[in-house]
């Protein structure tokens, strides 16, 4: 038995069967965790979110930023952006049943017997892993319970930017999945920055605001994500795993084996 994570799929299913035959894949003994963001700008969202959907014993994700968007959209809450060309997925009968789905999966996830943590953007330095698995479980429940539409109304946007015990409902909700679903830089204090996308090893960007993971301190456990492709895998720590290789943009999809600490590759069918 083997446990697997991808990074980003983000549309790119043919790129996602290729991996997984690559391994030999085998539904009814290993298992696959996603990093998030399932669909949007890739050709097959449809085709890869029915996958997990149909898969759901063995094949599994945590919540991206695209994952809770498309949500939002098919509530009606947010128009869809041509972009994320996801028309053929919000014209399938089985929309509803998908958004059902989407709503009852994590922001965060430890392995089973493992020191293997899996969140999309990665997890706010000044959380200890029980605090940040708590958190995660606190939206799991509202994303789940009766205030689900509620809370997606009021879910989007950029404040508060840094964290504060004391933050209540919303404003609280709303910066756990910031942290785990948006982040890449933060400054000493704590602030989180969203409109920085590119490479910190390529910028010669000097300001206070650096790689969440430069503050995450090193630990027994591997915290793997995704969310960031201009990294292109690049962490340099060998507890902090980052899988967003950029296939959708034309690059390559990445694929890990707990067990072994191997990576997998396939590089993109076409450019995005």
């Amino acid at each position: 038995m083997s446990h697997y994570i991808v990074g980003d799929i983000q549309g790119c299913f043919r790129e996602l069967e290729a991996l997984l035959t690559q391994v030999a894949f085998n539904p009814a003994s290993d298992s696959l965790w996603c990093v998030g963001d399932i669909v949007a700008r890739g050709p097959d969202s449809r085709d890869a979110l029915q996958f997990f959907y149909q898969n759901s014993d063995s094949v599994h994700t945590v919540l991206g930023n695209h994952d809770i968007n498309l949500m939002a959209v098919l509530l009606g809450f947010r128009r869809p952006n041509p972009k994320d060309k996801l028309d053929e997925l919000l014209a399938d009968e089985q929309r509803f049943a998908w958004l059902d789905w989407l709503r009852h999966q994590p922001l965060l996830q430890q392995l089973k017997n493992s020191n293997t943590i899996v969140t999309h953007a990665g997890i706010y330095p000044w959380w200890q892993l029980d605090e940040a698995t708590q958190y995660a479980n606190d939206v799991k429940k509202v994303l789940a319970g009766g205030q689900f539409q509620s809370f997606m109304q009021e879910l989007f946007g950029n404040f508060p930017k840094k964290w504060d015990s004391s933050l209540q409902e919303f404003d609280r909700y709303r910066f756990i999945v910031n942290a785990f679903t948006r982040m890449r830089y933060c400054n000493p204090d704590g602030e989180l920055e969203f409109a920085q996308k590119d490479n910190p090893y390529d910028s010669s960007s000097q300001d206070s605001f650096k790689p969440w993971f430069k503050f995450w301190p090193e630990s027994d456990n591997c915290l793997i994500f995704g969310h960031w492709a201009a990294l292109m895998g690049e962490t340099r720590r060998e507890d902090v795993v980052a899988l967003d290789t950029g296939c959708v943009w034309g690059q390559h999809m990445t694929l890990y084996n707990v067990e072994s600490k191997k990576f997998f590759y396939q590089p993109a069918f076409s450019g995005k």
